[in-house]
């Protein structure tokens, strides 16, 4: 079994937000494969799904980002699934806005959300589905920049973007992370 989770912040307030891009390819994913999110508990909305062969949990915290690592570790561990077989999804300020990059392992990066799982599980070993959403032009916080709706522009390429995210998923879950990698590892994802 794996687990796959986005990460995002719950509430209408934050549900458009750069921030919620993970929630928005769980989303995806469970639109694509007909699966409700019904399931409420262990601190998360999740629903359980088969992709190819193998079943998969699709998981939303409904913590705030930063103690997302609770309901990773709960459902991990009453479900028994590997660090190894955890895929989170979650933006990224390093990376441009259209750019996808995968990874098992490293460090955080300085994001909360990979912090608090990678401190709940007690490793980082996990997979990652790191989305681009670029920095502000102009003079703001990281802070207020993530809890910011995406621009007009971003709105455009935004189907686009989710439909690669889940699509690198797809490849990682049926013929490893290494070959997601070297499909998905462009810098724009919308001109492929």
């Amino acid at each position: 079994m794996k687990l796959i989770v986005g990460l995002g912040n719950p509430g209408l307030r934050y549900c458009d937000t750069r921030h919620n891009v993970g929630f928005l390819v769980i989303d995806r994913l469970a639109d694509l494969y007909g699966v409700t999110l019904d399931r409420k508990d262990f601190d998360a909305c999740w629903g359980k799904v088969k992709l190819d062969e193998t079943s998969v949990l699709l998981v939303k915290p409904t913590t705030f980002m930063n103690l997302s690592g609770y309901a990773v570790q709960g459902l991990a561990h009453y479900f028994g699934i590997a660090v190894s077989d955890i895929i989170v999804i979650h933006d990224d300020l390093d990376l441009p806005f259209e750019t996808i990059r995968l990874k098992k392992g490293g460090g955080d990066g300085g994001h909360k959300g990979v912090m608090s799982i990678s401190g709940q599980l007690g490793d980082s070993e996990f997979v990652r589905v790191r989305l681009g959403i670029g920095r502000a032009r102009e003079q703001m916080s990281p802070r207020d920049y993530v809890l910011q709706s995406f621009s007009r522009e971003e709105e455009d390429l935004l189907d686009a973007v989710l439909d690669k995210a889940c699509g690198a998923i797809k490849v990682a879950l049926s013929e490893g992370i290494q070959r997601a990698m070297n499909q998905y590892h462009r810098r724009s994802v919308v001109k492929n």
